[in-house]
């Protein structure tokens, strides 16, 4: 990060597929809940697009913000926002996640400490159900003790220790793990206490307890070396195929 900068730029990537439902409140997030007052200048926003049919692109464009193409997956997507980003400071948020107000300086002083090279946010999920409660509890504990922060998290690190470490692994799915495992490799990863709130919607259409034992058997799959194409199609319900 530049060193002789007040305020380093932040570039915020949001990647898209179909998000007309969330887009906007995303964008009007990002916009109001920055503690600058120069938010043109120090805040950027990328919307990358997979292809979107329900009008995602369109909205974004009338609200003014930057919005480039790309070929389907988050890590591509991620990758392609990060190139276009003219930020010192890269924070990948998903459409359905809603930023702390503040948001900008927390990560600005975050990253001034000595020997962090990148960090999230706590977690809290959009739904009053008790077992979600427990959820973010497991998240947040693993996200502390094991700095294994998730994409749902809003990660944010440097540009320029985004570059040293190659960028997302251009898999089908777990690019944010690879990520955090390149990232404690060179230094510590910062969770910033404020959370940040995402849509609980994965939660509730496949019930919490199918949702979380899912989620830890994908891990237990790629650690074990079961192809991510693999993990990925049998997480989407297709039938288990040799890759």
């Amino acid at each position: 990060m530049n060193q002789n900068i007040g305020s380093p730029r932040i570039s915020i990537i949001i990647p898209t597929l179909n998000e007309a439902g969330n887009i906007k409140e995303a964008i009007a997030t990002v916009r109001y809940a920055n503690a600058t007052t120069q938010r043109t200048k120090d805040i950027e926003v990328i919307i990358v697009d997979a292809g979107s049919e329900d009008g995602t692109v369109k909205i974004a464009q009338s609200l003014g913000i930057k919005v480039i193409s790309s070929s389907p997956g988050r890590a591509i997507q991620m990758n392609a926002g990060a190139v276009a980003a003219s930020g010192d400071i890269l924070l990948f948020l998903h459409a359905d996640t809603r930023l702390p107000t503040g948001f900008d300086d927390m990560i600005r002083t975050a990253l001034q400490q000595p020997g962090i090279v990148a960090g999230a946010f706590n977690l809290r999920i959009d739904a009053s159900l008790l077992s979600l409660r427990w959820v973010e509890w497991g998240v947040n504990m693993r996200s502390h003790f094991c700095q294994m922060p998730y994409g749902d998290q809003a990660i944010f690190l440097t540009k320029e220790v985004f570059q040293q470490i190659g960028g997302f692994l251009e898999l089908p799915i777990m690019e944010d793990f690879e990520l955090m495992r390149s990232l404690k490799r060179i230094g510590r990863i910062v969770i910033i206490p404020t959370p940040v709130v995402t849509s609980a919607r994965r939660w509730l259409q496949k019930g919490v307890f199918k949702t979380t034992l899912l989620n830890q058997i994908v891990i237990i799959a790629y650690l074990v070396g079961i192809s991510p194409k693999r993990i990925c199609r049998w997480y989407r319900r297709e039938k288990f195929k040799r890759v």
